[in-house]
């Protein structure tokens, strides 16, 4: 059944930092990046905006750029194939007056689907990612030029897992700790 494989893909799925030099290619990228596209959002606003960082001197140049200073812990994402800069355009109505209303970044919530989305692609497809939140967000924008409006929220390192590359064992907690049916349960 469909429904077990995407299950055995989410189980299977964890943070890559250790990539194979080969590179990924545009066709694979566009699949990744299709997979997020199709993710819902508030007001179907679609916020995301996706800069895929795939030659060499754009990626290193980047890289010195956005992983400086007390970022440099996450410079080892030189060495993915792919980057791909996550950004909102974030819109007034949804991403000002109702986030405001409820105190909920919408556009956040948005992207962290269509992220998901493109990184459980990746996976189905044999890639490894990794989910890149320390990194300087005004330097990236200003790297790219991003106008006001868009904001980087995340770089996902891309590309296929180097054979050292083995995943660890997460501890989960049980369910008991964590789904609640009807009422809260500490």
């Amino acid at each position: 059944m469909k429904s077990e494989r995407l299950l055995e893909c989410i189980k299977t799925r964890r943070s890559v930092r250790a990539f194979r030099p080969e590179p990924v290619t545009r066709e694979i990228i566009l699949k990744c990046l299709e997979a997020a596209r199709y993710a819902p959002s508030a007001q179907n606003i679609q916020p995301w905006r996706f800069v895929v960082i795939d030659e060499e001197p754009v990626r290193e140049s980047f890289c010195k750029t956005v992983f400086s200073g007390p970022y440099r812990a996450t410079r080892w994402a030189m060495r993915a194939p792919v980057l791909i800069l996550v950004c909102a355009e974030k819109h007034t109505l949804v991403h000002g007056a109702a986030a405001g209303l409820q105190s909920i970044p919408y556009h956040v919530m948005d992207i962290g689907i269509s992220g998901e989305h493109l990184v459980l692609q990746a996976q189905a497809l044999g890639l490894g990612s990794c989910w890149i939140g320390w990194f300087h967000v005004k330097k990236a924008a200003r790297f790219f030029h991003l106008p006001r409006t868009v904001k980087p929220l995340a770089v996902i390192a891309l590309g296929y897992p180097a054979a050292t590359s083995k995943p660890r064992t997460r501890k989960l907690k049980k369910q008991e700790e964590i789904f609640f049916f009807n009422k809260w349960k500490l």
